[in-house]
């Protein structure tokens, strides 16, 4: 089935049979979900710092059973790959994860790929590549779910990529009162701005659709100690020197330690690797960003040729990603403030790097969607990979948002931070509409849970 096929067979659905379903629903019981498979056992994200507050995780198995949960619970949150550091897809009542929804769909024609909310990019990408399509981006790590990774902005990098939710042009959502809505960049414009990095706070995302682009084969090379000095003029040059680049820093020696350079390969020539770049030497190993880690979990460097989806993630679909045990934190400025930002951070130096795993500074192209942290903004990344020490990281937070506050550091959604809400929501120009979006979809306050109460709801 095609794309268009899936939208008028869904949009079918929605004007028939749903309909007669909710009107019948005034009437008759909730549906009984006691069928539907349930996870009641302990859970914790990825990375082991967040047990989750409840033991009622819900698996329905299709678009019908995602409907009859929704309608049948008064609070729920959607549950994707588990990789969010912060509590943002916790609950108290009840979680649903979407695992079960495993298609992919392809319309060559139209390049796009239709994908339900239980693939992962790890998936994806290799499915995709063999049809002779790609994604334009990829985050580090392959491991996040489509959906979960659009939903929060994550980003992947690039001087002239946005981020991963910038490819979406449809989305389909169950809503609180259980009616499936799909909206499109084509037909809803603003409105689907706003609902693309929807943080599940409107509803159930079911089905994501993506554009494509023509398959193609890239290359890294990774160079050593690039100085903080070459950034103050050369910023631009140096991220701008590959598809994707990124530099790996402990704060220490006035360096990056490692700059990792992923460039697009054409068949047939000869992958370029100068022994310097701005100063940096070229490496003559397979190095992991972390320096005491293995690097066998990292992807091919050393000017390798490759697929797409095995050079533009730092990590390895079969392997543990970074390091596993750890926290994360990430904010992003105005590339224009970049070299500013990253000296005003670096005078906390000695006091970041004990609880320090690796720092990584990436770029980000501007976009138009409303909780995007590149909302109309070019930025840069700085994302901090910490040790799994949490009342010393929680500490230290402050001091770094304090540092960046001049240049109106925008956080990750989905990893850890301390910025007051009052502060947060005015980081956003579009706040306003998008809670009244979620207003409009979730009158009630089915999907609101503890994190948006507090950094929504509380200032």
């Amino acid at each position: 089935m095609n794309k268009r096929e899936f939208l008028k067979s869904s949009g079918a659905f929605v004007t028939g049979s749903m309909l007669a379903r909710l009107a019948g629903a005034q009437t008759t019981a909730m549906p009984a979900i006691d069928a539907i498979p349930q996870d009641t056992t302990d859970r914790t994200n990825w990375a082991g710092n967040l047990h989750y507050h409840t033991h009622h995780l819900y698996q329905p198995a299709n678009l019908e059973q995602v409907r009859e949960v929704v309608q049948a619970l008064p609070k729920l949150k959607p549950l994707g790959a588990r990789h969010s550091f912060n509590t943002i897809a916790d609950s108290d009542a009840a979680q649903i994860s979407l695992k079960a929804l495993d298609s992919m769909v392809l319309d060559a024609a139209a390049r796009t790929v239709t994908v339900g909310a239980g693939v992962t990019y790890g998936k994806l990408a290799p499915w995709l590549d063999a049809q002779g399509f790609a994604v334009h981006n990829l985050a580090s790590l392959p491991h996040v779910s489509v959906v979960g990774a659009c939903a929060t902005a994550t980003h992947g990098s690039g001087l002239h990529n946005g981020n991963l939710s910038t490819a979406v042009s449809a989305l389909q959502l169950v809503t609180a009162s259980g009616e499936v809505v799909h909206l499109s960049r084509a037909q809803d414009g603003d409105r689907f701005h706003g609902a693309v990095v929807g943080l599940g706070a409107l509803g159930v995302v079911t089905h994501i659709t993506l554009d494509v682009i023509p398959s193609f084969q890239m290359y890294q090379v990774v160079y050593e100690n690039l100085s903080f000095d070459q950034l103050e003029h050369h910023l631009d040059e140096i991220f701008g020197a590959g598809y994707s680049v990124s530099l790996f820093t402990d704060w220490q020696n006035n360096r990056a330690s490692e700059v990792w350079l992923k460039r697009r390969y054409q068949p047939g020539s000869q992958p370029e690797m100068p022994p310097t770049f701005y100063g940096a030497t070229v490496a003559t190993t397979k190095l992991h960003p972390i320096r005491n880690l293995d690097a066998i979990n990292c992807t091919d460097q050393q000017g390798i040729p490759g697929p797409w989806y095995e050079r533009m993630p730092h990590f390895r679909m079969n392997f543990t990603p970074s390091s596993g045990a750890e926290l994360q934190t990430e904010y992003f400025v105005p590339r224009q403030h970049a070299y500013q930002a990253i000296r005003a951070v670096q005078q906390l130096a000695d006091q970041i790097t004990p609880h320090l795993l690796i720092t990584e500074f990436r770029t980000i192209a501007a976009d138009d969607l409303w909780l995007s942290m590149a909302y109309q903004r070019d930025s840069l990344a700085l994302h901090f990979t910490w040790k799994q020490q949490t009342p010393e990281v929680t500490a230290l937070l402050p001091l770094i948002e304090a540092k960046l506050a001049p240049f109106a550091a925008r956080p990750h959604w989905a990893k850890l931070f301390t910025v007051p809400p009052q502060t947060l929501q005015a980081l956003y120009p579009r706040m306003a509409e998008f809670k009244a979006l979620v207003e409009h979809y979730d009158p009630k306050g089915k999907f609101r849970n503890n994190f948006l109460a507090t950094h929504f709801y509380s200032a």
